[in-house]
């Protein structure tokens, strides 16, 4: 019988492994330390808890921890790895590293339903949600643990679920991986190091925003409705009006962060009629916009815009007061930039 894995449980399930073993209360908030704080590999890394009690765990349970299958590295210095799922498809996640800071990407989908014209990601299609496990163990195994001992690799200081699939289209696996990087029993991190990126989906967008203080990203694009129902399908069942009716009702002033993404295409979102449109979604709201060059994909009649349409558009979003910046492209010689993802190595 295939053994139960360990990672993605919260406390209270760890301390109800410790209890069908017949353990104390406490020694499932030592599991929780081993495998999400100190991030274990094994049972025997566990040097707190008697050879009995694992010896028990072994015969029933597994960590559940999976190396990634290749890794593909930038000339940037960004490095794509590639896991294994039980679908047959794989999923990536990018780790970028910069100066003293390290970033990873996380994927929460093998696919994505949302199929966004401009996306090589929603061109595959969906194929599965991944479980709580598959996305905590993303973020326990880049870097590396040997890497950042060595240094070679800097540990990670931020993640962003903006890799494969629509985050609030798995809510349940991606607010509990939230819960295990946040929980004093997890990893403790602030929330202020997490950003989960949507396309606006409601009303997961709206619980996320009730339960978690995590960072949020939305992909805008074009405010142009009818442009972007063309481009974004999600647009016809989450009209990005109505989402930022639902944006509008929380407070984005002080340290939680609000940002709006942007791709820019040459002659088609790129111009001050844009631009105003854009700044009339926005309104009072205090955002940051993340201008971004489009990455070519195969199949996609589109072309990035020119640097000086992109420093034309930025100037003028600041000159109405809202802070606009150009987002570095990374990794992309690897196809690990934005809207790239695909597994195309299997």
């Amino acid at each position: 019988m295939e053994k139960i894995k360990l990672i993605g449980m919260n406390l209270a399930e760890l301390q109800d492994v410790a209890y069908k073993g017949g353990m104390p209360k406490f020694v499932g908030k030592q599991l929780a330390e081993w495998i999400y704080a100190k991030g274990a590999e094994s049972f025997d890394e566990m040097v707190n808890i008697s050879k009995k009690n694992k010896q028990w765990l072994t015969e029933h349970y597994d960590i559940g921890r999976e190396a990634p299958v290749h890794q593909t590295r930038s000339t940037d210095g960004t490095v794509k790895y590639l896991f294994a799922t039980p679908v047959g498809k794989g999923i990536e996640s990018v780790y970028i590293p910069e100066h003293d800071r390290a970033t990873l990407c996380v994927s929460s989908q093998v696919g994505c339903k949302m199929n966004c014209y401009f996306c090589a990601t929603g061109k595959m299609g969906f194929k599965a949600n991944l479980p709580a496990s598959a996305i905590i163990n993303q973020i326990l195994s880049i870097p590396p643990r040997q890497a950042v001992a060595e240094g070679r690799m800097n540990p990670l200081t931020n993640v962003v679920f903006m890799g494969m699939g629509e985050p609030l289209d798995n809510f349940g696996a991606v607010e509990r991986v939230i819960e295990i990087l946040t929980a004093p029993w997890g990893l403790a991190w602030s929330p202020k190091r997490i950003t989960v990126s949507t396309v606006g989906k409601l009303p997961q967008l709206k619980e996320l925003l009730d339960r978690t203080q995590v960072h949020v990203a939305v992909s805008v694009h074009t405010a142009d409705t009818a442009q972007r129902e063309s481009m974004m399908p999600a647009q016809k069942a989450f009209p990005i009006s109505s989402v930022m009716k639902c944006l509008s009702a929380y407070d984005f002033s002080h340290q939680r962060r609000l940002s709006l993404e942007y791709i820019m295409w040459r002659g088609v979102n790129d111009d001050i009629a844009h631009a105003d449109m854009l700044v009339k979604l926005i309104g009072n709201q205090p955002v940051r916009v993340n201008l971004i060059r489009f990455h070519a994909i195969p199949g996609v009649e589109l072309h990035p815009a020119s640097e000086e349409r992109m420093l034309m558009f930025r100037n003028y979003l600041n000159q109405k007061g809202i802070t606009a910046t150009i987002r570095a492209s990374r990794g992309e010689d690897i196809e690990a930039a934005c809207g790239m993802l695909s597994t195309k190595k299997e």
